[in-house]
C-alpha cells in the first residue's frame, strides 16, 4: 500500500486466501489492511467497509463492466454500460448498486450523446428512486437523483436536499461530494462548490470527470489559471478523455487565446465520436475570432445534423452568441427551455452568455429555470 501524496509504501502483505468467493477476498482483504494499519473503524465505517449490495458474483461482474463503459463516457461506451447495468440487474433484481450505475448512465446520455433530456433523465430518474426503494442509505443513489431534479426538473432546493443527505450517509463517498458541488456550482455558490469538489477529487484522485468537471466549477467561479492546471492533470490521466478537452478549450477561450481553444474543440469532436457541444464551440470560438464565414458554416452542420438527429438546442443557440446576433441566441435558448435541454442548467454561471445578461429575455429563461 502506497501513500499517494509522497509515494511511500506503508504496508506490504501477502494473501493466501482461495479466489472461489470474490466477496469473502474482498472481507478478508479489508480486515487485514484495516489491522495492519491500526485503523480504529467505528460501527457505522466498518459495515461501510464490508457491505455488499449483492450476493450474485456474477452481477457484481456485470457491474464493473458496465462502470468501466460508463466512465468512458462517450456515446457508444454508455450505451455498452447501460446494457451491463440492466444485465446485472436481471441477475439480481434487488441490486441497488446496479440501479446507480444505469440512473448515471441515463444521465450521461444527455451530457455526452446529444439524447434529448425527455428520453433519458426520467429514466434516470426512475432508477435512482428505484435504488434508494431497494437500500435508501444508499449514498450514490441520493447523488444521482440530486443530478436528475436539478437538471431536468429544476428543483434547486430538492437537489441540495438529496445531495446533502448523499454527503451526510457516506462522506467518504466522492460522487456524493461531486453531486453536491455541481449544484452548488449551478447556484453560483463558488466557494462552496470548489470545496466540495476537492473532496471529491481527494477522495477519488484517478477518475478523470471529477478533475475536469472540478476545473469547470473553477472556471465559472472566474478561476481560470487553476482550471487550466485541474485539466493537464486530468489528461495526465487520460489524455483521450474529450470532457477533458473541451472544458479547456473553454478556459482557453476566456484566455484569448482562440486558436488553442480551437485546436483544443476539434479534438473533443473527434474524440466524442462528433458531440454537438464540441462543433458548436468551434463555431463561438470562430466568431470570436472573427472568422463569421466558419461560425456560420458550423451553425449550416448543426442544422444539417439536427434534420438527422437531435442535437441540444443550446448549442445552436451558442453559434449565434458568438456571431452576436442575440435575439437568434435567445429564440433558441428558449426553445432549448422547452426542451429541458440539460445545458441550460448552466447558463447562470457559464461566461459565454455574459453579454446576454441585463437582456430581459435572458432574465426571464433563468427565473424560469428558477435560477433567479
Amino acid at each position: 500500500m502506497i501513500n499517494v501524496a509522497n509515494g511511500s509504501s506503508l504496508w506490504a502483505g501477502t494473501f493466501d486466501e482461495k479466489f472461489t468467493d470474490v466477496f469473502g477476498v474482498q472481507d478478508a482483504i479489508s480486515q487485514k489492511v484495516a489491522d495492519a494499519l491500526a485503523l480504529r473503524l467505528s460501527g457505522e465505517e466498518k459495515k461501510r467497509l464490508t457491505k455488499r449490495y449483492t450476493e450474485n458474483v456474477d452481477a457484481y461482474q456485470l457491474y464493473l463492466i458496465g462502470r468501466y463503459h460508463w466512465d468512458k463516457f462517450t456515446p457508444p461506451d454508455i450505451r455498452k454500460g447501460i446494457g451491463f447495468f440492466q444485465q446485472a440487474i436481471d441477475l439480481d433484481p434487488n441490486y441497488a448498486l446496479a440501479y446507480f450505475g444505469l440512473a448515471q448512465a441515463n444521465l450521461s446520455l444527455a451530457f455526452s450523446a446529444d439524447v434529448p433530456s425527455k428520453d433519458c433523465l426520467p429514466q434516470a430518474k426512475a432508477a435512482a428512486m428505484k435504488a434508494l426503494e431497494i437500500d435508501d442509505l444508499l449514498a450514490e443513489a441520493h447523488a444521482s437523483l440530486a443530478f436528475s431534479i436539478a437538471f431536468f426538473d429544476w428543483d434547486w432546493t430538492g437537489a441540495e436536499r438529496e445531495a446533502k443527505r448523499a454527503v451526510a450517509l457516506n462522506p467518504d463517498s466522492g460522487m456524493a461530494h461531486f453531486a453536491y458541488a455541481h449544484v452548488l456550482s449551478n447556484l453560483g455558490r463558488h466557494d462552496e462548490a470548489a470545496s466540495e469538489g476537492g473532496q471529491a477529487i481527494a477522495l477519488e484522485p484517478v477518475f478523470p470527470l471529477f478533475r475536469a468537471i472540478g476545473a469547470m466549477f473553477l472556471h465559472h467561479a472566474g478561476h481560470n489559471d487553476e482550471a487550466y492546471v485541474g485539466l493537464q492533470k486530468a489528461l495526465e490521466l487520460e489524455p483521450n478523455f474529450w470532457i477533458a478537452h473541451i472544458t479547456l478549450g473553454k478556459v482557453l477561450i476566456q484566455q484569448g487565446k482562440y486558436d488553442e481553444a480551437i485546436a483544443e474543440c476539434e479534438k473533443a469532436k473527434e474524440l466524442s465520436h462528433g458531440n454537438s457541444e464540441a462543433i458548436a464551440s468551434i463555431g463561438y470560438v470562430a466568431a470570436l475570432a472573427g472568422d463569421a464565414s466558419k461560425a456560420r458554416a458550423v451553425l449550416g452542420e448543426l442544422k444539417t445534423l439536427s434534420r438527422q438527429h437531435y442535437i441540444p438546442l443550446h448549442n445552436i443557440a451558442l453559434v449565434y452568441n458568438g456571431l452576436g446576433e442575440q435575439s437568434e441566441a435567445l429564440f433558441w435558448l428558449e426553445k432549448a427551455c422547452d426542451e429541458r435541454d440539460v445545458l441550460v442548467a448552466l447558463l447562470q454561471v457559464d461566461p459565454k452568455w455574459d453579454s446576454l445578461r441585463s437582456n430581459p429575455r435572458f432574465v426571464a429563461i433563468l427565473k424560469r429555470i428558477g435560477l433567479q
